[in-house]
């Protein structure tokens, strides 16, 4: 894949922004826009899928099966955010994002993508309650306390979101030109010429803090998780508990790590395929991969999305609330 370059502009005043070109080749532009539209239709029908069975299906109706339709959300609204217009500019031929389309992307990316690290840590306290203080689950993890912390998820990404925005486009821009194919923060940085670009570093490593200590949160959570599953005398009943708990700790691994690196290492003065590779890891990967790995190794979500493909009537019980807890969806 060619990736192609511009030498910079001197404009204090930008109006646009120019993204990265993935070729000067129309038909390898076409290629790359179809091959974005199948990662994107897949992503986007994965997720829609989740939400439609956690909604349709009263069974699905637990703390656990709330907390991953929110996570579905966020996925269809980071990759939402970046591919569509990726894909109109190669089949255009065009390279350009207006500046505010350039602010609405950064916003909007890291509203999702820092709920999507806030959400995920609450993911694990839920398993960790559920595993290791069972018979505790039902008032911890109650209906006003999930909807406490789906709100506080929410809450923090948009603050964060609007930190990292407004800190991001404060200095002024030397250059219009982008070396990543959506307005990605370390690429926008290389472009200002003042010294205000420090204060994103400072929001940057502010907002690294949160993410080590959502990291920290997890990790610890999950040593007393497995502790507590090695221990069960049941065999089905650590296979149960670990095909909850591992597809999440492969997910949270590989976000924060792809992120981490995209963001705290120095970018490229040129294109490079090295960023182009982390940027596409953290930002397209994971909202494909959720859908796959929490409903392939879960049996009510496997049961569920056959009832509804199999167009079956999946009428609620009035009797039932959202968040009832089904003992053995949310217990091994």
């Amino acid at each position: 894949m060619h990736l192609r370059n511009e030498q910079p502009i001197d404009n204090r005043s930008v109006s646009q922004f120019l993204l990265l070109e993935f070729s000067e080749i129309q038909e390898l532009r076409i290629l790359h826009a179809l091959l974005f539209l199948v990662l994107y239709l897949a992503t986007v029908t994965g997720n829609l899928l989740i939400i439609s069975v956690v909604v349709l299906d009263y069974r699905l109706h637990t703390p656990m099966y709330f907390f991953l339709m929110n996570l579905a959300i966020f996925d269809l609204g980071s990759i939402s955010v970046i591919v569509p217009k990726s894909m109109v500019n190669s089949l255009l031929s065009v390279r350009h994002i207006s500046y505010s389309g350039c602010v609405a992307q950064v916003l909007l990316l890291f509203i999702f993508l820092t709920s999507d690290i806030f959400l995920l840590t609450v993911m694990a306290y839920d398993r960790y309650v559920a595993i290791c203080n069972p018979l505790q689950y039902e008032m911890v993890m109650s209906k006003q306390a999930c909807l406490e912390m789906v709100a506080g998820v929410w809450l923090s990404g948009f603050l964060l979101g609007v930190l990292h925005t407004s800190s991001t486009f404060a200095a002024p821009f030397c250059s219009n030109v982008v070396n990543q194919f959506f307005c990605e923060v370390p690429q926008l940085l290389k472009l200002t010429c003042s010294d205000l670009h420090r204060i994103e570093s400072g929001v940057t490593a502010f907002g690294a803090v949160f993410e080590f200590g959502c990291s920290i949160f997890i990790i610890v959570s999950y040593v007393r998780i497995f502790t507590v599953v090695l221990r069960m005398p049941s065999v089905q009943g650590r296979r149960k508990a670990l095909s909850t708990c591992l597809p999440h700790l492969i997910v949270f691994s590989m976000f924060v790590v792809s992120g981490s690196i995209a963001y705290l290492r120095s970018p490229s003065n040129a294109p490079s395929h090295l960023d182009l590779a982390f940027s596409m890891i953290y930002s397209l990967i994971p909202p494909l991969l959720n859908p796959l790995i929490y409903s392939m190794r879960n049996k009510d979500i496997k049961t569920a999305l056959t009832k509804l493909l199999g167009v079956r009537n999946l009428c609620k019980d009035k009797n039932h609330s959202f968040f009832a807890v089904d003992v053995d969806s949310n217990h091994p």
